[in-house]
């Protein structure tokens, strides 16, 4: 039996397909706020899973939740990043004390043999690449320190209470299910929206900065693998190891227009990670970056709940970015 937190979620529920097609026995904990039951129903219908609409703080309500679990796979947080610097509590809240309850919940079960922590490449800041797992920490912002907080409990508790620990620190995950509502964020949620409606995509800065996109289905076999095969305490970069510019995605999408934006202070030039550790486990990416882009769009009507963006909606949602970023290093 395996737990999977934030498992109606966008990563989440590719984690809980992966599991009930190796047999598993999924408990999927989700409030609901970024996830949604459509991504899981049918696993619900075929009774291979159980769904507990639970906010990850309140857990110690439920302690039958993670009786004889297996394997714990925790993605459940905020993970919108541009909010944070208004709502840093919300997040530290969330995104560490969740992540103490959730740990706390999984020493319960005596058949703990993996629990695995969605960490954030954020932490790496504005980093050199391709960047390695030992690369200095530099949280830029408060999503990026709230997250590795969260992996720095999961490692504590891994040394002080004997935890079987891993995280992983994923860098661009995109791909179907990816959350349609809530605040400005991703650029494949607010591009799909846009190229639905006909409207130019809003490019930030001059598209030329590139992310080392991760297809969501490589994502959850990486975090599988981790599961099975790391060495308790490790952590490891999951990227695809092939950073795509954001014109890239543009021409990909073909759309009527685009529209550039200001670029945003305190964000990298590129994310590109070193995934020579990730591959040493027998990991490899297998769906590229074209062909997973042509997934989402013949998915697109996935994104019609999205909310429809224009530079100035975008400007007014990251004002407080623009007035704090950019007195950062």
């Amino acid at each position: 039996m395996a737990v999977v937190t934030g498992g109606a979620g966008f990563i989440g529920s590719h984690m809980v397909d992966l599991l009930i097609s190796d047999g598993f026995h999924v408990r999927v904990v989700d409030n609901l706020v970024g996830g949604s039951l459509r991504n899981i129903s049918m696993h619900i219908d075929s009774g291979r899973a159980e769904f507990y609409e639970v906010d990850i703080r309140l857990l110690q309500d439920h302690p039958g939740i993670f009786e004889d679990a297996e394997f714990v796979f925790h993605f459940a947080g905020i993970g919108d990043i541009v909010p944070s610097i208004e709502h840093p509590e919300e997040y530290m809240s969330v995104n560490v004390q969740g992540t103490v309850t959730v740990l706390q919940m999984a020493r319960r079960s005596r058949r703990l043999k993996k629990f695995v922590y969605a960490a954030s490449s954020s932490c790496f800041g504005l980093a050199n690449t391709p960047t390695t797992e030992n690369h200095p920490i530099d949280t830029k912002y408060p999503y990026a320190l709230s997250k590795y907080l969260g992996e720095l409990a999961c490692l504590h508790w891994g040394a002080v209470y004997q935890v079987p620990v891993n995280a992983v620190r994923i860098f661009n995950a995109y791909g179907i299910r990816s959350r349609t509502n809530g605040a400005y964020g991703a650029v494949f949620g607010v591009f799909l929206r846009q190229l639905i409606e006909g409207r130019p995509l809003t490019v930030v800065g001059d598209g030329e900065q590139s992310r080392d996109f991760v297809y969501v289905t490589d994502v959850a076999r990486a975090f599988h693998i981790v599961a099975n095969k790391a060495p308790s305490g490790e952590v490891y970069n999951l990227g695809n190891g092939n950073p795509q510019s954001v014109n890239r995605l543009v021409e990909l999408l073909n759309p009527k227009g685009v529209e550039f934006i200001p670029d945003r202070p305190g964000e990298p030039r590129c994310t590109h990670a070193d995934v020579t550790k990730l591959k040493s486990l027998g990991w490899a990416s297998l769906v590229e970056f074209e062909q997973g882009v042509s997934e989402m769009l013949e998915n697109i009507e996935y994104w019609k709940a999205a909310p429809l963006w224009d530079s100035r909606s975008i400007k007014e949602a990251t004002k407080t970015w623009f007035k704090h970023m950019g007195k950062v290093d």
